[in-house]
C-alpha cells in the first residue's frame, strides 16, 4: 500500500515538472520510466555481485563495467544535482539506450528495445534531483509498493489519448479479470494493451490465487515470459505498459509495438483469453486491415473490427471479456447485425453488463458494456445473462467521489452462478434471456429491450386543494410580512 507521505512526494514532484514546462502526463510519466528502468539496473547489478560474492566466482555478465561504475543509480543519486544532471542526461541515458539484454547476453531484452526511442527531457538538474530522491525513498524490493507507485502515476493521466484512447478505470478491469478467473494454463492477450492495465491485474489474480506455484521454476517462466501478451501501436504507452509490468514483477512482458488490425498481423487460434477495452472511435481504410478481418465484419469501425480480431486469435474454446462502446449492442448497419450474430449464433455469448455512461469520466461520458464470450466455432450461445449496473463505487461525475453504492461484487457473485439466475424477473437489476428471444429481435443486445419497467402511480391533489393551499401560503407569507413592517416602524 503506498502511504500518504510518498503520495504527497509524488505530487510535489509531479508539480515540479509542470512549473519546469512539462504539462503533458505521459510525457511525465514516461520519464519516471525511464528513471526507474536505470535504478532496475543497477539494482540487477547489484543482485549479480552479492550472488558472485556469495559462490566466492567471478562477476557473471555483468550490467555495468569496470569503467561505467559511475552510470549506476546508486553511485550518481548522492551527487549534487549539477553533476548528477551531466551523468544522467549525457551517459547513464544513453547507456540504457544503448543496452541489450539485461542479464548480459546477445539477445536484446523486451524492455530494453522499447527504450530505443526514449527522448530525455527533463529541463533542469534540480528538477532531476527531485525525482531521483523521491525514487530513491521507494523500498523497490517490495513488488507491491512498487505496482502502487506506478498505478499512482498512471492514475494522474487525466486526459484521454488520440484515437479514442483513454484509461481504463483499474476496480473495472480487476471486476472483469475477477468474473474470467484467469487460470496457469491460461495464454492472455490484450490487443490494445495501453499501459497494460488487463495484463497487470491478470498477473495480480495469479499472486491471489495461485501463490504456491511461484515456488516452481516451469510456471515462474511461463509467467515471465510467456503468459501475457500485449499489442500497442502507441510507442509511449508501450514504454509505459512495459514498465508496469515490469514493477508488477512480470520480468519479461512480451510487448509488440504494432497495429492489431494491420495486415502485418496475422496471428490466429493463439490465445485462450483475452481481456480488453480497444478503442472506439476508430475509422479505418479498408487497405490498411488484415482481410480475414472484412471477411468476417465488412466495416471501418474500429470497435467492430477488433471483436472480429479477438474472435481470430482465441483458440477454441478461448474466453473473451471486452469493454464496448453501447452503439456495438444495438446498432442496425450491415457490419453491426453481422459481428453479433457471429458470437450469438457461432460462438458462446455468456454475458451483457451494462455500465452507466459515468464510468470513464473525466475522459468520456460515453455508455459501454463488457461482452463476455467464448470461441465455440460451433456454436452454444443459450440464454445470455444481462446486468444492469447501476454504481461501480464512485460517483458518476466528473469528480468520481467514493460512494457507498456499487454493483461490483454482487455482479461477479451472479455471474458465477448464472444458472440460479432463472428464476429472476425482468424487472429485476439481473436476469436471463432465452437466445431465441435475442435473434427474434434481431440480435438487439440492448438491455433496455428486455428489462421490464414497473411505473409507480402516483395521486396528486386536486387543482382545487392546490389551489386553495397556495391561497392559505399567500395569507401566511402576507402575515409574516406586515409582522416583520410592524417590528421595523417600532
Amino acid at each position: 500500500m503506498i502511504t500518504g507521505e510518498l503520495k504527497n512526494k509524488i505530487d510535489k514532484v509531479w508539480d515540479a515538472f509542470w512549473t519546469g514546462g512539462i504539462s503533458n502526463p505521459l510525457t511525465v510519466i514516461e520519464q519516471i520510466t525511464y528513471l526507474l528502468f536505470i535504478k532496475r539496473l543497477d539494482e540487477l547489478h547489484t543482485a549479480k555481485e552479492l550472488k558472485a560474492n556469495t559462490l566466492k566466482v567471478p562477476l557473471d555478465k555483468p550490467i555495468f563495467s569496470k569503467d561505467q561504475q559511475n552510470l549506476r543509480w546508486s553511485r550518481f543519486k548522492d551527487k549534487d544535482a549539477e553533476q548528477m544532471y551531466e551523468i544522467v542526461s549525457k551517459e547513464a541515458f544513453q547507456f540504457m539506450k544503448d543496452l541489450g539484454n539485461m542479464n548480459g547476453d546477445s539477445t536484446e531484452s523486451p524492455f530494453a528495445k522499447f527504450m530505443k526511442g526514449a527522448t530525455f527531457m527533463i529541463p533542469t538538474p534540480n528538477l532531476l534531483d527531485k525525482v531521483v530522491n523521491m525514487i530513491s525513498d521507494i523500498p523497490m524490493q517490495d513488488r507491491d509498493t512498487k505496482g502502487d507507485l506506478y498505478e499512482y502515476l498512471l492514475s494522474k493521466i487525466a486526459t484521454a489519448g488520440k484515437n479514442g484512447q483513454f484509461r481504463t478505470p483499474r476496480h473495472i478491469i480487476k471486476m472483469m479479470v475477477a468474473m474470467m478467473k484467469p487460470a496457469p494454463e491460461d495464454t492472455i492477450f490484450d490487443p490494445a494493451c495501453g499501459s497494460g492495465g488487463f495484463l497487470v491485474a491478470a498477473g495480480e489474480y495469479m499472486h491471489d490465487h495461485y501463490a504456491d506455484l511461484f515456488h516452481k521454476k516451469d510456471f515462474r517462466d511461463k509467467y515471465n515470459s510467456r503468459m501475457f501478451t500485449g499489442n500497442e501501436f502507441d510507442a509511449t504507452m508501450i514504454r509505459i505498459g512495459a514498465m508496469n509490468m515490469l514493477l508488477h514483477g512480470i520480468e519479461s512482458p512480451t510487448l509488440y509495438d504494432r497495429d492489431s488490425l494491420a495486415e502485418s498481423f496475422t496471428i490466429r487460434n493463439q490465445y485462450s483469453l483475452i481481456l480488453a477495452n480497444p478503442p472506439f472511435k476508430g475509422s479505418l481504410d479498408e487497405e490498411s486491415v488484415e482481410k480475414s478481418l472484412l471477411k468476417m465484419v465488412k466495416t471501418k469501425k474500429t470497435e467492430l473490427l477488433f471483436l472480429a480480431l479477438m474472435l481470430r486469435t482465441l483458440k477454441t474454446g478461448g474466453r473473451c471479456a471486452v469493454i464496448v462502446p453501447d452503439g456495438v449492442l444495438f446498432g442496425s448497419s450491415n457490419a453491426h447485425t453481422a459481428i453479433r450474430q457471429e458470437i450469438i449464433d457461432n460462438q458462446k455469448l455468456e454475458a451483457v453488463i451494462s455500465m452507466p455512461s459515468g464510468v470513464f469520466k473525466p475522459y468520456a461520458g460515453v455508455s459501454t458494456a463488457v461482452l463476455i464470450f467464448t470461441k465455440t466455432t460451433s456454436g452454444g450461445t443459450d440464454n445470455v445473462w444481462f446486468y444492469d449496473m447501476k454504481a461501480d463505487g464512485f460517483s458518476l461525475d466528473d469528480k468520481r467521489n467514493p460512494i457507498e453504492q456499487n454493483d461490483i461484487s454482487d455482479i461477479i457473485s451472479r455471474f458465477e452462478k448464472r444458472s440460479a439466475e432463472k428464476m429472476r424477473k425482468r424487472t429485476d437489476q439481473s436476469f436471463l434471456v432465452p437466445v431465441q428471444e435475442i435473434r427474434d429481435n434481431k440480435y438487439d443486445l440492448s438491455i433496455n429491450r428486455y428489462k421490464e419497467i414497473v411505473y409507480e402511480e402516483k395521486q396528486y391533489d386536486s387543482p382545487v386543494k392546490i389551489i386553495a393551499d397556495i391561497r392559505d401560503l399567500d395569507k401566511q407569507r402576507m402575515t409574516e410580512l406586515n409582522d416583520l413592517e410592524k417590528l421595523l416602524n417600532q
